[in-house]
């Protein structure tokens, strides 16, 4: 009780007062506020210039996979994950997640404002609804997010898309995002992908290993690269057919978006 109480008194000594003795509740709870801030923008900014540079080991959602995984008896509990840098990284994959994921990443600053809109206008008439996430979004989310659709998870998202576009290359992204994003259950990232499914490294990835990797990201717990429904078939299909559209390659220094090319 001695302990606490000195512990009560030493706090009560940092709320500010008056020359009456009143207590400033306001002042106190405004310095706090403050304090904490301060506290976020500094820590945030901080580890997106550590990971400008160092590998990420772990990500939230792989926390989170591992404790789903401990608590259903059908699963086994499984963090496979091997950081490689960009250049162990396949042309080819980095080529097929932009072609089935976000066709503008080269061009925009880390948001498709088109494709939000078009999203906006879907899901108000649709049960079923439709992203537009980025590229850099979903990097963004998967470093320093929990997954979840809450307002406040959107909001932080912005600002952590915003924060590693500023600090990050787009080279920088793409190794983040290849590195963090699942491909099953308990598979994160690239050469843990290549190893598992192909027994080869991620820099070995062919073009239809690539594409088929670049299929089942919408959700790799339900679409399966080592049991490929038809629609993954289909989806594998359709991303080989956009990666000759921009005519097997990504050119980070001098975009090559068909669009803007007018390929």
């Amino acid at each position: 009780m001695n302990i606490f109480a000195r512990i009560l008194r030493r706090w009560y000594r940092t709320v500010p007062q008056n020359e009456q003795g009143k207590l400033l509740w306001g002042r106190y709870f405004r310095r706090i506020v403050i304090k904490l801030t301060l506290l976020f923008f500094g820590t945030s900014i901080g580890f997106a210039l550590l990971y400008s540079f160092l590998p990420v080991p772990v990500t939230p959602l792989m926390v989170q996979r591992c404790w789903q995984q401990a608590w259903d008896k059908e699963r086994e509990v499984r963090l496979l994950h091997d950081w490689v840098s960009y250049r162990e990284l396949s042309p080819h994959l980095q080529l097929a997640v932009v072609c089935a994921e976000d066709q503008d990443f080269l061009e925009h600053e880390g948001f498709d404002f088109e494709a939000i809109e078009k999203a906006y206008k879907y899901n108000k008439t649709h049960k079923r609804k439709r992203g537009a996430s980025t590229i850099s979004q979903q990097t963004a989310k998967n470093v320093f997010l929990w997954p979840g659709r809450s307002w406040l998870r959107k909001g932080l998202e912005v600002y952590f898309t915003f924060l590693i576009e500023t600090i990050w290359s787009k080279e920088r992204i793409m190794t983040t995002y290849l590195n963090s994003i699942e491909f099953g259950d308990g598979i994160y990232g690239a050469e843990a992908a290549a190893q598992y499914y192909f027994k080869k490294t991620a820099r070995q990835l062919n073009r239809q290993e690539s594409a088929l990797l670049a299929s089942v990201l919408p959700n790799p717990l339900i679409y399966k690269v080592d049991k490929p429904s038809g629609k993954v078939r289909e989806r594998q299909q359709w991303v080989l057919s956009q990666m000759r559209m921009w005519g097997g390659k990504i050119d980070y220094e001098t975009p090559n978006t068909p669009k803007k090319s007018g390929q």
